[in-house]
């Protein structure tokens, strides 16, 4: 699928509690303990406001903008993309659809989920990609069918039983069991989605990403995401404000 615009992929990828669990014996802990203390390193807030900036590089193309994000826990995505202070495009992303306009070229799209699977090579929906986001797993982590193992210090978590023509697999770190790293291949595509991340930052004692780096691979096609947090202040009034101007095309996917 091929878009009109590349604002289209550089955007959608902007789009729980308590702290974190102690475990005794890393050693020895097991993958119900280190996915329990997993999930309970989510983040706890009501409404997020970050300025990001985020870099996009393809084979032919690379562009720096900078983005306001603005989240209302399990309800809204919201971004605003400018470059030299100039709006290029806004989105807003909720549980149910996603929406976007960019004003370069005057045109806009409202649709589902099946869209943003298609701009990252992976079916997502609104959950995974806030949690892309924050540092959590994309994909729901049930210790019946995960296994989890040491690896260089960290702890190496995945499905006992790969799903058929799939593979998956994350990384955490053992001081804060937020995401180091978390991969998903698709073989038979030579379809592959790499997510790492760098150190995290500790802001009223919950740990959040500082720099997100994203690279999606299908066959020849190659893509690489930055996002580096400037800002992020928590429990904000903020508004979600979105409205596609009169006068914009709808753009067609092929």
């Amino acid at each position: 699928m091929k878009l009109k615009s590349y604002y289209f992929l550089l955007l959608l990828i902007f789009t729980s509690c308590g702290g974190t669990k102690n475990i005794t014996n890393i050693e020895s802990a097991s993958a119900k303990e280190v996915i329990a203390a997993h999930k309970t390193a989510a983040p706890d807030f009501k409404t997020l406001a970050g300025r990001v900036q985020l870099v996009y590089e393809t084979e032919d193309k690379l562009q720096s903008i900078t983005v306001s994000l603005r989240m209302e826990k399990d309800k809204n995505i919201w971004i605003k993309a400018s470059i030299l202070g100039i709006t290029i495009a806004k989105v807003l992303i909720t549980p149910t659809s996603v929406s976007y306009y960019e004003t370069i070229g005057n045109t806009y799209f409202e649709g589902d989920f099946a869209l943003l699977g298609e701009w990252i090579g992976t079916p997502i929906n609104f959950q995974q990609a806030q949690n892309l986001l924050l540092g959590q797993s994309i994909f729901t982590l049930n210790p019946s069918e995960y296994k989890a193992e040491i690896l260089q210090n960290k702890f190496k978590v995945q499905p006992k039983q790969q799903p058929q023509d799939f593979i998956h697999s994350l990384i955490l770190n053992p001081d804060n069991f937020k995401i180091s790293s978390e991969t998903l291949s698709q073989p038979s595509a030579e379809r592959l989605l790499s997510i790492r991340y760098g150190d995290y930052q500790k802001i009223m004692d919950q740990f959040y990403p500082s720099t997100i780096l994203i690279d999606t691979s299908e066959k020849d096609a190659k893509t690489k995401i930055e996002i580096n947090y400037k800002k992020i202040d928590l429990n904000a009034d903020v508004s979600f404000p979105f409205e596609i101007p009169q006068g914009y095309e709808e753009i067609q996917l092929n």
